[in-house]
């Protein structure tokens, strides 16, 4: 009988273990070592973010400005006009002297838009060929004189964009 009693005391008590107080510390140095690290690669991924995000606002300055160079041609027809129609002879600009002068040799100084941006490039004649259909021109009077335009833009960090642009002017 005291056997019995014995044995039920035993069961009706409840073990723990005596050696749990630091686990509680432990438990906590991992979750924050944990959290440090993800933090770390987020900071890390969020700098980088922002290094591709200026690399491509300066891209976009630079192609904007080559693209406003494309606009400076348009409105300078001595670059395109019948003073160039030699091929393998460029006419560069920015070149603004009245009468036009042509450069023969290098880009002269980019033409600054804003403190930011500038451009240049060339205008080189190509060819002459028939005038393309449906223009309304009389195929054998008028000639379409073909020209290749390679503009560079500029912006900050020695950021470059270049465009190759064809086209073409109606003359005889």
């Amino acid at each position: 009988m005291l056997k019995n009693v014995y044995r039920e005391n035993f069961m009706k008590q409840k073990f723990q273990i005596e050696n749990d107080k630091g686990s509680v510390t432990v438990l906590a140095v991992v979750l924050l070592m944990l959290l440090t690290l993800l933090g770390m690669a987020a900071l890390s991924t969020s700098s980088i973010e922002v290094q591709i995000a200026g690399n491509e606002l300066r891209y976009k300055l630079a192609f904007y400005a080559a693209e406003s160079a494309t606009a400076y041609v348009a409105w300078k027809p001595d670059l395109y006009g019948p003073d160039n129609i030699t091929a393998g002879t460029p006419h560069y600009f920015p070149n603004d002297p009245v009468p036009y002068v042509g450069i023969t040799a290098g880009l002269p100084a980019a033409q600054s838009i804003n403190a930011t941006q500038s451009f240049n490039g060339e205008v080189e004649y190509d060819s002459s060929a028939s005038t393309p259909r449906g223009l309304g021109y009389s195929v054998g009077t008028f000639r379409a004189h073909v020209y290749k335009m390679a503009c560079n833009g500029y912006s900050p960090n020695n950021t470059v964009k270049d465009i190759v642009v064809g086209f073409y002017r109606i003359g005889f």
